[in-house]
């Protein structure tokens, strides 16, 4: 009887460990199948949890509605009660920023969340006085080098969702070329953007870059606001664009003004943050956006169980941080749907590069492109970015290698601000 007790321990000994090598490696496989939205709150308890998220603007706004959405998703996904979410809408970037933060941290709130490029001064100040508190933010490039370790920076490799979305815009400009509405050299494009930063070049460059990669002779005229949000500016600039011969516009500013004028006027639109299909049901083509739930839900169950979060973290197409919206088949070209599910499994797979500097040049003046070097062809052979911001925006890091320009792979807001040719910049506003 011993002697049976102990082959059976032995046995059942080996039994488990098998089990769990197993489990051990079945775990890992999903782990590295799973996206940030995957790792839910279903292990950790959520009822007590406060949140709280800082807004620019309101709902009136593209911009902040994206992130309104991903938050009311997040949370619902998560099981956080609606009396523990809480929103600041209209918070300028200003110290009103800071005052909300502490309202929200005195509140409760044990992650808090700001949108926008200009808040994150105020929440650092916030993070340093509130060092139980997790703050992160969006578009921000300091928390990779501020030391401060509750301030965290997000952003998602957007180029990526610009760029496909540019490729809806040259398979439009195509069309029109072939049914005789416009000649090849006439498919110039119009962008509405909001200031000559970088995270605005980047992302009208890399529409431009997927455009050209279908319609050759594509060209760009760029107007900029100075403001994320003005509805009368941002038509203004829309209707001067389409009267200088631009036949599509997109744009990177927040209400609905250059897709109302579009709608006006019968001129094809991509727009960015959300479908504005609504506002012009014949003009709209197609949307980015990034989708910023599986941050959130990332984020607040790190925060939930006490785990540390990224300092700065870039969503990608695989998170399904980086989207394309509401393709309008009653406006986009033939082929279209196609085209961009190739591009994305090149993107996918790395077969294709939106910054590939063969696919561009540049010029190089005493006032322009001046940390570029290019060769004889004008393509980009190297280019020192401002990855590691100071006060004086010096550039620090070398962002070319392997033939592109790695764009947020230092930092996970965007550093391309290159002037490359075949687009015209009508005007500049820093603010």
């Amino acid at each position: 009887m011993k002697l049976t007790k102990k082959i059976l321990a032995v046995l059942l000994s080996a039994l488990l460990v098998v089990a769990c090598f197993a489990g051990c490696s079945a775990s890992s496989d999903d782990k590295d199948d799973k996206k940030p939205s995957d790792n839910n709150a279903a292990a950790v308890d959520m009822s007590d949890i406060k949140v709280g998220f800082i807004f620019l603007h309101d709902e009136n706004s593209t911009y902040d509605k994206n992130f309104i959405t991903a938050a009311d998703e997040a949370c619902k996904a998560l099981g956080i009660k609606d009396e523990n979410k809480m929103y600041k809408t209209n918070v300028p970037e200003d110290n009103k920023c800071y005052d909300a933060a502490c309202e929200l941290a005195d509140a409760g709130c044990s992650f808090i969340f700001a949108d926008s490029f200009s808040h994150e001064s105020y929440l650092m100040q916030a993070a340093k006085e509130y060092p139980d508190v997790q703050f992160c933010h969006a578009t921000g490039t300091n928390a990779h080098t501020a030391n401060i370790p509750n301030l965290h920076n997000a952003f998602a490799s957007i180029y990526e969702g610009r760029y496909l979305a540019g490729i809806a815009a040259g398979m439009k400009l195509n069309e029109m070329i072939e049914k005789g509405d416009i000649k090849p050299e006439e498919a110039k494009m119009g962008y509405v953007g909001a200031y000559t930063y970088a995270e605005v070049i980047s992302g009208y460059t890399s529409f431009f870059l997927g455009a050209r990669s279908v319609c050759p002779t594509a060209t760009m005229e760029v107007t900029f606001t100075g403001s994320w949000y003005d509805e009368t500016k941002e038509k203004e600039g829309a209707n001067k664009l389409i009267n200088n011969g631009c036949v599509l516009i997109s744009q990177h500013a927040d209400s609905m003004g250059a897709p109302t004028a579009c709608e006006s006027k019968n001129v094809p639109n991509v727009s960015y943050n959300g479908s504005t299909r609504s506002a012009g049901p014949n003009t709209f083509i197609i949307s980015s956006r990034i989708n910023w739930a599986p941050y959130f839900e990332y984020a607040i169950t790190a925060t939930a169980k006490g785990e540390t979060i990224d300092n700065d973290w870039t969503g990608t197409l695989d998170t399904d941080s980086v989207q394309l919206l509401d393709l309008n088949t009653d406006v986009a070209a033939e082929g279209t749907q196609d085209a961009i599910d190739k591009a994305t499994a090149g993107l996918k797979d790395g077969s294709i590069k939106v910054f590939d500097t063969s696919t561009f040049t540049v010029t190089v003046t005493a006032d322009k492109n001046v940390n570029a070097k290019v060769d004889a062809d004008g393509h980009l052979t190297s280019y020192m970015a401002d990855v590691d911001t100071d006060p004086a925006y010096t550039p620090d890091t070398e962002a070319v290698a392997d033939g592109y320009f790695h764009e947020s792979e230092y930092r996970s807001a965007p550093y391309f601000d290159i002037q490359i040719d075949g687009i015209n910049l009508l005007d500049v506003n820093f603010g």
